[in-house]
């Protein structure tokens, strides 16, 4: 079953993707996934009364206006906007393949004080579709992606577990 944090981790790192779906989480190692879960809960404490808690072919909406069919996916940062963006995009499919029509999401970035507006047009429908079937090949397959040197390495979960032999050579 494919989730939201599939497709993101799909665009963000394909050994993240690949490892995560074989249950090898690192997540709860991480301050940042910590602080960021801190801010998901802190930020509007109000809105678990306003909004509901959806969960539909694998994927968790935590905030789900269900009158004016809008998600809300508060992140810590902006810095992997394009991730989220598909990951919102991937829910308001997976919302459209149950039925439910005319769905948008609001990206929420309260430290930041910045949203961002998502909507999904007939184009991203087909990518997304690409990369459902590119997620799929990926988390199949026997072998893990081999890691590949990223800006954003150093403040993944997975950073020790795929740079230790480096960061021991130091």
């Amino acid at each position: 079953m494919i989730t939201g944090t599939h497709i993101s981790y799909y665009l963000v790192c394909h050994r993240k993707l690949w490892l995560f779906s074989h249950e090898i989480r690192m997540e709860h190692t991480s301050d940042l996934v910590s602080e960021g879960r801190l801010i998901h809960e802190t930020s509007y404490p109000q809105r678990s009364e306003r909004y509901q808690e959806i969960e539909v072919d694998g994927i968790k909406i935590d905030y789900f206006d269900a009158r004016n069919k809008v998600i809300h996916e508060v992140k810590k940062s902006d810095k992997l906007e394009t991730a989220h963006e598909w990951q919102v995009k991937y829910y308001i499919y997976v919302l459209e393949g149950n039925g439910v029509e005319g769905v948008s999401a609001i990206l929420e970035y309260p430290k930041l004080r910045h949203t961002t507006e998502v909507f999904l047009s007939n184009r991203d429908r087909e990518e997304l579709e690409l990369m459902i079937t590119e997620v799929k090949s990926i988390i199949s397959s026997d072998r893990c992606p081999d890691r590949i040197k990223l800006n954003i390495c150093k403040h993944c979960s997975y950073f020790e577990f795929c740079w230790v032999e480096e960061i021991n050579d130091h």
